[in-house]
């Protein structure tokens, strides 16, 4: 790789170690916690799209929700409200009908009648799309705004119908942060696909689990103490399983794709930040109100690379002995520093947010970075790099297309 191509190539990779609490975060179809074979041993696991929908709902904190999509199959009924709130005054049934037209006639999206279910409310009963669509609410805005003008045509359906290029174009051209990055896929039209600019791995943990089982029970609340049943009052018995890990966790970012799909340095240095932060501070809801199993990261090294995307995992084949925590930072660190002396691919910057002793061997001398940083020193250490190197891009290729006219 010529100085040239790294100087092109923007890279942000993730890695986490955190300690959840007891829980269930993500269940198998048995409702037990997930797991997998690593290294010999049984390690509990938690994938990757149970870590993204968290992930996702953290941006619309983070973000304008303008610049976010909705993923739904939904979509006559999304649409329709929305052709509803720019002209109250059209008739439902029209906008129902302007909804599917610009969804079937002209962008090309299959739409199909939903399965019948008992209690159905009008609105369950409209066609939906036959598989997940994930569009901007920007793009439902526009396409809105197509419907209103249709309203004032003769032929409201036959105008939507000439208007296929545009309603298409309006589709394809999504500038939403979240389909950016996780991608859309719509097999009945590649043209409409978006390559997704984020990783994520599967969550595995650092040494080997057994699941537990939690037996419980309900207590009737006015159950007579002088009741001789012998149950104490219980009014249902069950059991769920858990487990408590030290979780590896990995997500990376290319920003080149990013930035190509948004087409805006600024907006893309934001939205590798929002991501960034909203990958640290989520966690999968599963069994949350039983568990309470929220916690937030010991360890998280940002690298910015200028080569290529590289998970840590193989630190942990051989499971780690208890100190996790400890154990597990030393192993991530020295992974690391042998990968980047190894393949020659040293990172751009690296940046080291800790909590506790058990995490000191990120940090110092022998350490990944001389001094951790703040959450906050990240972000903005990342938003100002990520600017930076993208400018870098663009003032290149300007350059080079000013070489080519002289």
């Amino acid at each position: 790789m010529t100085t040239t191509d790294k100087a092109n190539r923007t890279i942000v990779e993730i890695h986490v170690l955190e300690t959840t609490a007891a829980g269930n975060l993500n269940r198998d179809d048995t409702g037990s916690p997930k797991t997998q074979e690593y290294g010999g041993f049984t390690r509990a696991r938690v994938s990757s799209q149970a870590w993204k929908r968290p992930t996702r709902e953290a941006f619309k904190e983070l973000l304008d929700p303008k610049d976010l999509g909705v993923r739904t199959k939904r979509v006559v009924e999304l649409l329709r409200n929305r052709i509803l709130a720019r002209a109250p005054q059209t008739d439902e049934e029209l906008a129902v009908n302007l909804a599917e037209s610009i969804l079937r006639d002209g962008a090309g999206i299959k739409l199909d009648k939903p399965r019948a279910k008992k209690d159905a409310t009008a609105d369950d009963e409209l066609q939906q799309s036959k598989y997940l669509l994930f569009l901007g609410n920007r793009q439902y805005d526009y396409l809105a705004d197509v419907a209103v003008e249709a309203l004032t045509q003769d032929d409201p359906v036959k105008f939507v119908k000439s208007e296929k290029k545009r309603i298409k174009q309006i589709v394809a051209d999504d500038r939403s942060v979240d389909v950016a990055m996780f991608g859309r896929m719509v097999a009945d039209d590649t043209d409409l696909n978006v390559d997704a600019a984020v990783q994520v791995a599967h969550a595995v943990s650092v040494h080997a689990v057994d699941s537990e089982s939690d037996f419980f029970t309900a207590v009737d609340d006015i159950r007579r103490e002088s009741d001789d049943s012998g149950d104490s009052g219980a009014a249902m018995v069950g059991q769920i399983e858990f487990n408590a890990a030290t979780y590896y966790r990995y997500a990376n970012v290319d920003v080149n794709r990013l930035n190509d799909t948004l087409g805006d340095v600024n907006a893309t240095a934001k939205a590798v930040a929002a991501f960034v932060k909203a990958f640290l501070i989520s966690m999968p809801k599963g069994k949350i109100n039983t568990f309470a199993q929220g916690t937030l990261p010991d360890l998280v090294v940002v690298n910015v690379r200028d080569t290529q995307a590289v998970n840590l995992v193989g630190a942990f084949e051989k499971p780690v002995e208890p100190d996790y925590v400890r154990h597990a930072t030393e192993a991530l660190v020295r992974r690391q520093k042998e990968f980047d002396e190894a393949y020659d691919i040293t990172p751009v910057h690296t940046w080291v947010v800790r909590v506790g002793d058990a995490t000191e061997a990120a940090e110092g001398t022998d350490g990944l970075v001389e001094q951790r940083s703040t959450m906050r020193q990240l972000l903005d250490g990342l938003e100002t790099i990520v600017t930076q190197r993208l400018n870098s891009v663009s003032d290149s290729a300007s350059d080079s297309a000013s070489d080519s006219v002289e």
